[in-house]
C-alpha cells in the first residue's frame, strides 16, 4: 500500500476531520519531510496560524494511541508521529493491526491530497452508512462524470480500518455479480462452496462463513438494481454494508447521497492540480470562466487540466475560445487521457446516459437544449390529450431518472452547460433539427404575443421568466423565425424591459430588431417601419428627443409609402409624432398632426 493511502486510512482511523486531514498528510508526505510550516500552509491555501492549529490537534489525537507525543515539543512531536506511523507501516511489533490483515480488492484512486471538493459528501455518506438499519443501501447518484466511482473508492480506503470483515468491490457491469462475489470468498478466505450448489446457496454459505467484523460491499456502476443488486445482497445483518454508485435515481426507499458538480473554488482547486499555479494565476479571469463553461463538472476539469499540462505555451484565453467554438468536440474533453482511470471524454460519459432514453426522452432533451442556460418553464398540464400528456410525463421522468436534467421547482427544470451542450449536438445530428427549431421559435413566439405594448406589474412577473429563452431565440436562432414572426420576440424584449423602466436594457433589442427587419425584410417593409416607430418612442421617454425625432418621420414615411395614407398604421404615426411635439413644447406642429390623426382613425 501507498504511504499517502495510509496515512489517509490513520486520518480515518482516529477520527481526524478533512481540514485536519489535509494538513497531517501534506505535512507526512516523504517529498514534504523538509518543507516549513509556511511553505505546506501556502500550498493548503491557508494561512501559517491554522496549519499550525490544524497539526497540534492532530497531535492530541495521535497521543491516544501514542502517549510520548504529549511530552514532546512541536519539532519533536512531528518526528516521533514519523518515527510511530513508519514503525506501523512497515509492520513493526508495536504495530496495531493495519491495512494489510483486512482483505479488500479496492481499485485504484487518486492520492487523498489531490482529490478535492468533496469533503462533506464523504462525511455525510459515512453518517448514512453506520445510521442505515440491517442492509444498509446508499445510492450515490448523479449524471456521468461527477466522480461517483472516484468517491465510493475513496470513501473505501479511507475508512477501511473500519471494515475488518473486508471490503468486496463489485462490477456490475462486469461478469455475474454472484461469481464476483464467490470469487472473492475464495481467494481471500479460502471459502469453497461445492460446485453441484445452486448459485443461492453458495452464496449462503459464504455470508454465513464470512471472516467476522464488518463488511463493505460496493456496487459499482448499476443499472438494473433489480437484477444486478438484489439477488446478491447479503443476510440482513448490522455488519454488512452496501454501497451502489449509479447515474439512475431511485424512490425514497433506498436511501441517497446525491451527487452533483463541484463549487466553484473546489472546481478551480481541481483545474489547478495538473497546472502550474503561476500560470493560473496569469489569468485568473479566464481560469474562472473556463470552469464556469465546463458547468464545474469534475471529469471535464480535470481532461481541460490534463491538456493544459501537455500545451505548456497554450494561453488559457485561447483554449476558451476553442472550447466555446468546437464545445464538446474539442480534443480537450472529446476524448479519456490514457493517465486517467476513467475510460470516457465528457460526450463519450453522456451517450452511456443517452442510449438508456427511449425516444421520446431523447427527443425531449433536444427540446430542451434549444432553452437558454437558465431555468426552463416547461409544463405538460397544457397538453390536452391525455395520452400525449402522459408521453411527455414519462420522458421527463426518464430524463430526470439519469440525472440529465434537474427538477428545481414545480414545472421549472434546468440543464447542465455540458448536458446541454451535448442535447444540442444530438439535435443537429438528426435529420429533424431544421423542423424542430422551427417549431420551437414559433412556440416562442406565441409565448411574447402575450406581452402588452404597456405591461403592467402582473405581466411582466409572470412573463420574466421567458426572458432569457426569448433572448435565446433573438440572439441564437432567428433565422428560423418566419419573416410574419421576425420582429415579435425583439420588440416583446423591449416592451418587458421598457415597461419596468429599464431602458438601457430594452435599447439593444430594438436597435437588433431595426437590423434584422432591414436586413432580412429590406428597408422597405411595414415590419421595419414599426421597429423604427418603437425605437423612437424609447428614445423619447429618455429624452434622447434629437435621436427620437428623425426615426419618427422616418416611419411615418415609410408607412405612407408602403400602406398608403389611409391606414391605421399611419394614424399611429402621426399621433406619435404629435406627442412627441408635445413633449418637446412645439405645440402649434403637434395640433394639426393631432387633428389629421383624428379624422382619418373617423
Amino acid at each position: 500500500m501507498q504511504w499517502a493511502d495510509f496515512l489517509a486510512n490513520e486520518a480515518a482511523t482516529h477520527s481526524l476531520s478533512p481540514e485536519q486531514t489535509a494538513a497531517f498528510v501534506e505535512r507526512l508526505k516523504t517529498e514534504n519531510s523538509g518543507k516549513s510550516e509556511a511553505k505546506l500552509a501556502s500550498e493548503l491555501n491557508i494561512g501559517a496560524a491554522a496549519f499550525k492549529k490544524r497539526m497540534a490537534e492532530v497531535y492530541d489525537k495521535f497521543a491516544k494511541s501514542y502517549p510520548e507525543l504529549a511530552t514532546s515539543n512541536s519539532r519533536g512531536k512531528l518526528e516521533k508521529l514519523r518515527a510511530c506511523l513508519t514503525n506501523k507501516y512497515n509492520g513493526g511489533q508495536d504495530a496495531h493491526p493495519t491495512i494489510k490483515e483486512i482483505h479488500q480488492n479496492i481499485p485504484p484512486a487518486v492520492p487523498f491530497d489531490k482529490f478535492v471538493g468533496r469533503e462533506a459528501e464523504l462525511e455525510k455518506l459515512h453518517k448514512q452508512l453506520q445510521t442505515s438499519r440491517q442492509v444498509a443501501i446508499v445510492a450515490v447518484a448523479g449524471m456521468g462524470g461527477v466522480g461517483k466511482t472516484e468517491l465510493a473508492t475513496q470513501y473505501a480506503k479511507q475508512h477501511l480500518q473500519k471494515y475488518q470483515g473486508g471490503v468486496c468491490w463489485l462490477s456490475a457491469q462486469g461478469i455475474d455479480v454472484g461469481s464476483q462475489i464467490l470469487i472473492f470468498a475464495e481467494l481471500k478466505f479460502k471459502l469453497i462452496a461445492p460446485d453441484d450448489w445452486e448459485l443461492a446457496d453458495r452464496l449462503r454459505y459464504c455470508w454465513q462463513n464470512w471472516q467476522q467484523g464488518e463488511v463493505l460491499l460496493v456496487f459499482d456502476n448499476v443499472t438494473e438494481y433489480k437484477k444486478q443488486v438484489q439477488p446478491y445482497l447479503p443476510p440482513e445483518s448490522p455488519r454488512f454494508k452496501v454501497l451502489l454508485t449509479t447515474r439512475e435515481k431511485f424512490d425514497r426507499t433506498l436511501p441517497q447521497l446525491p451527487l452533483g458538480v463541484l463549487k466553484p473554488l473546489a472546481a478551480m482547486k481541481l483545474l489547478k492540480l495538473p497546472v502550474d499555479r503561476e500560470r493560473l494565476k496569469s489569468e485568473p479571469w479566464v481560469a474562472r470562466e473556463i470552469c464556469k463553461f465546463l458547468g464545474y463538472l469534475p471529469l471535464a476539469l480535470e481532461l481541460v487540466g490534463r491538456y493544459l499540462d501537455t500545451m505548456p505555451d497554450l494561453s488559457l484565453e485561447t483554449l476558451l475560445k476553442r472550447l466555446e467554438k468546437k464545445r464538446l468536440q474539442h480534443e480537450a474533453i472529446a476524448k479519456a487521457n490514457s493517465l486517467m482511470r476513467y475510460e470516457y471524454g465528457v460526450a463519450e460519459a453522456f451517450a452511456l446516459s443517452w442510449e438508456q432514453l427511449d425516444e421520446n426522452a431523447q427527443r425531449l432533451g433536444c427540446w430542451l437544449s434549444l432553452y437558454a442556460l437558465a431555468d426552463i418553464p416547461f409544463s405538460v398540464e397544457a397538453i390536452e390529450d391525455d395520452n400525449e400528456q402522459e408521453l411527455w410525463e414519462k420522458a421527463i421522468a426518464q430524463l430526470r431518472k439519469l440525472h440529465l436534467i434537474q427538477w428545481q421547482s414545480k414545472g421549472i427544470y434546468r440543464l447542465h452547460p455540458l448536458i446541454r451542450q451535448f442535447f444540442q449536438m444530438k439535435l443537429d445530428e438528426s435529420s429533424e433539427a431544421d423542423e424542430v427549431k422551427t417549431n420551437f421559435t414559433a412556440q416562442m413566439v406565441e409565448v411574447v404575443k402575450q406581452i402588452p405594448q404597456q405591461p403592467n406589474r402582473e405581466d411582466i412577473f409572470n412573463l420574466t421568466p421567458h426572458i432569457p429563452h426569448l433572448a435565446e431565440v433573438a440572439t441564437h436562432l432567428s433565422q428560423y423565425l418566419s419573416d410574419e414572426d421576425l420582429v415579435w420576440p425583439f420588440t416583446g424584449l423591449g416592451s418587458l424591459y421598457k415597461g419596468q423602466g429599464l431602458y438601457q436594457q430594452a435599447e439593444p433589442w430594438y436597435k437588433l430588431c431595426v437590423e434584422v427587419a432591414e436586413n432580412r425584410l429590406g428597408l422597405e417593409h411595414p415590419d421595419v417601419a414599426a421597429s423604427l416607430n418603437n425605437l423612437a418612442l424609447l428614445y423619447e421617454s429618455t429624452g434622447r428627443y434629437s435621436e427620437a425625432e428623425p426615426l419618427l418621420e422616418q416611419a411615418l414615411e415609410l408607412r405612407k409609402c408602403l400602406l398608403g395614407n389611409n391606414h391605421p398604421d399611419v394614424a399611429a404615426s402621426l399621433n406619435n409624432l404629435a406627442g412627441f411635439y408635445v413633449s418637446t413644447g412645439h405645440y402649434s406642429e403637434a395640433e394639426p398632426l393631432h387633428q389629421q390623426a383624428l379624422e382619418l382613425r373617423k
